[in-house]
């Protein structure tokens, strides 16, 4: 079966976020530098990200997760928490224990700034998390939307544009581009097997730095 592909393009900056999911219960991060279409591999997840709940900043340079895990039940991340990392890698900068999938997940309002998909009264009775305070960060409570795909070609299962406006898409584990002669493949993710790595140094740096 061919992998699943979400893309979340940055607001100002040629790059997108690649939510990639396959085999079923793994997700890859990838960061797309839509100017030049390469690509840098980053984090691995053993768990579920609801990528319509994600959001990337919009200089391209922070992501925002709704994640859940099952072997975080008990724990004080409980199994479901949202978080924020330094895009391609979920090394959590910022951390809100959420306890529940019916919420979690954001959107940014600004290159440091992120609304909540908690609710005002959840996010007073669960703050960040001790171990992942979220300083440098504007965070509001609210019901912002979530991502979809635009619906611009039929059969893609996500389409949307790049930065400079050209229609990109998802198929079978393929990126592509729309252009006037055609459609260009881009890049086949498929052939990606888990290979979970620890995150780099600069994507630990904390905000505020």
């Amino acid at each position: 079966m061919p992998c699943r592909l979400f893309v979340i393009p940055a607001r100002d900056a040629p790059v997108a976020a690649v939510l990639r999911r396959g085999p079923s219960d793994w997700f890859q991060v990838i960061r797309w530098r839509t100017d030049d279409d390469t690509f840098d591999d980053g984090a691995w997840f053993h768990g579920r990200l609801y990528e319509a709940k994600c959001d990337v900043s919009p200089d391209g340079e922070l992501l925002v997760v709704a994640a859940f895990q099952g072997s975080r039940l008990g724990t004080d991340y409980t199994d479901s928490w949202t978080a924020v990392s330094r895009l391609p890698w979920l090394h959590a900068l910022a951390l809100w224990p959420v306890g529940t999938t019916y919420g979690g997940g954001g959107r940014f309002t600004d290159r440091r700034a992120v609304t909540l998909r908690l609710g005002a009264p959840m996010l007073r009775p669960h703050p960040d998390h001790p171990d992942h305070p979220a300083d440098g960060l504007d965070v509001t409570a609210g019901s912002p939307p979530r991502h979809a795909s635009s619906g611009e070609v039929a059969d893609a299962e996500w389409s949307g544009r790049d930065h400079a406006g050209a229609v990109i898409f998802a198929r079978d584990g393929r990126l592509y581009r729309r252009r006037g002669s055609g459609d260009v493949e881009v890049c086949d993710l498929n052939d990606r097997r888990p290979s979970p790595a620890a995150s780099p140094d600069w994507a630990r740096r904390p905000l505020r730095e």
